[in-house]
């Protein structure tokens, strides 16, 4: 059946008055001034959180290793905040005036991560078993520097046991929780954090006291953006307000005292 030419017409109009709806909606989502983020791989499901009840910007994420976050601000990219999962990180940039004074904002706890349904792994010293298969991060991401920490606390025979059955490297802890759910590897260390977020999926095996390291989080504003006002407000409510509050919901601590 042929469609008369004033019908088509009709049916443009309505279709560019729909455009010009979205538009409208649109010019109002941009009201507020947009905020990206580069964090740390192990924030991503407290930050999403807070990221949707930050009323002073439309906020816009980037998570990965924060040693890759950090070396993309070295090398020119200019996000308004960068969270990192160590102090040194942010203490670099500052250092070379690129960013703000950083903000120590959360603690978190390293801890053995297995599959829940695993009877293999059940303590640290299990991981010298000969069949046991191990994944931890590279050694210049922080999960991977902390695991370095941890196992340069043990004594030498049980620490090469434990780094001959390494079979994955990964760059940031997503990569780590991915091989452990998928059952690549056996074993794997990352922060209660990331156990936490998989939803029973994979279980927590805490370290010895005695091979805890100080797990740490700051977050800077990167000098040169246009929003600093807004950027300073992200990282205050890391430290007291929504922000604190999706990180202790998610099990991170609070920061340590001054």
């Amino acid at each position: 059946m042929r469609i008369p030419i004033t019908g088509l017409l009709a049916v443009a109009l309505l279709a560019l008055s729909g455009c010009g709806s979205d538009s409208s909606s649109a010019s109002a989502d941009k009201s507020r001034p947009n905020l990206t983020v580069s964090a740390g791989a192990s924030l991503k499901s407290a930050f999403t959180q807070y990221g949707q009840q930050f009323a002073q910007a439309d906020v816009r994420f980037s998570f990965g290793g924060s040693d890759l976050l950090a070396a993309q601000i070295l090398q020119g990219a200019k996000p308004d905040v960068f969270a990192a999962a160590n102090v040194k990180l942010p203490n670099m940039l500052f250092s070379k005036n690129l960013v703000g004074k950083p903000t120590v904002f959360a603690t978190n706890r390293l801890v053995l991560a297995v599959p829940a349904d695993s009877s293999n792994v059940r303590s640290l010293d299990d991981l010298t078993k000969p069949s046991v298969t191990i994944a931890v991060g590279s050694s210049s991401v922080p999960v991977g520097a902390y695991t370095r920490t941890v196992l340069g606390r043990l004594g030498a025979a049980q620490r090469t046991q434990i780094l001959g059955h390494v079979r994955s490297s990964e760059p940031d802890v997503g990569g780590i929780v991915g091989k452990l759910a998928g059952g690549a590897v056996d074993a794997g260390f990352v922060y209660i954090t990331d156990v936490n977020a998989t939803k029973g999926k994979l279980r927590a095996i805490e370290l010895p006291a005695a091979a805890q390291p100080r797990v740490a989080y700051a977050a800077v504003v990167i000098k040169g953006r246009d929003h600093p006002t807004e950027a300073r407000a992200f990282i205050d409510g890391l430290v007291s307000g929504a922000g604190q509050a999706q990180l202790r919901k998610a099990g991170f601590e609070p920061p340590p005292s001054p």
